[in-house]
């Protein structure tokens, strides 16, 4: 099976989450991060959920799961610690037409999440063919290199395209060659592209 890698609007996101332990955590946590509106759906809730609701990043549920809880959310997470249940949120959120993940049993659901590194505007995501300690040593290798000066360099690049783009004209399709050709990777990391950036400004 092929995967078909997406990057979702995180401000654009309904998510709820079902199952309040370590993984329900750890997925929510990185949803709400990301911008989602997340719901967390648990009879038990940990203390880094409770401290996430308390400053708002998240929506507390303490309810043994319904399929009512899954309406109107745009992606579903089953973390809970049993397996029926997980099957159970499969089925109905594949009815009601969801992007759903079932952490213990990914192949029921049609989606997984992939190993993250972040740098500013910079989204590296790694998948490994259902091995998540794979993905994540291949991630934290990647990180090594791609690391905030990257972060930077983008940030820099989308300031300036916008600018570009607004003032009319072909500034920018004459510019991006420049700035994003072969030597990209080596101008940021020797630091030299902000001075090409400057000179389009």
């Amino acid at each position: 099976m092929s995967d078909f890698p997406i990057a979702l609007h995180g401000a654009q996101i309904v998510a709820v989450v079902v199952g309040g332990g370590a993984v329900g955590t750890r997925k929510a946590l990185a949803l709400a991060d990301a911008g989602a509106q997340v719901r967390v759906v648990a009879p038990e809730i940990g203390p880094e959920l409770e401290d996430a609701a308390r400053h708002r990043k998240i929506t507390l549920v303490r309810e043994r799961y319904d399929s009512d809880v899954l309406d109107g959310a745009t992606l579903v997470i089953a973390a809970t610690n049993s397996r029926e249940v997980n099957a159970q949120i499969a089925i109905d959120a594949h009815a009601k037409g969801k992007l759903v993940n079932i952490t213990d049993f990914p192949d029921e659901g049609n989606f997984h999440t992939m190993a993250l590194h972040r740098s500013g505007d910079v989204t590296i995501a790694v998948s490994s063919g259902g091995v998540p300690g794979a993905a994540a040593r291949i991630r934290d290798a990647i990180a090594e290199r791609f690391d905030a000066r990257y972060g930077e360099a983008v940030s820099a690049l989308r300031g300036l395209r916008s600018k570009l783009i607004t003032g009319g004209g072909d500034r920018w399709r004459d510019a991006a060659p420049k700035l994003i050709g072969d030597d990209f990777c080596s101008s940021v990391e020797d630091g030299t592209l902000s001075e090409k950036v400057d000179s389009w400004r």
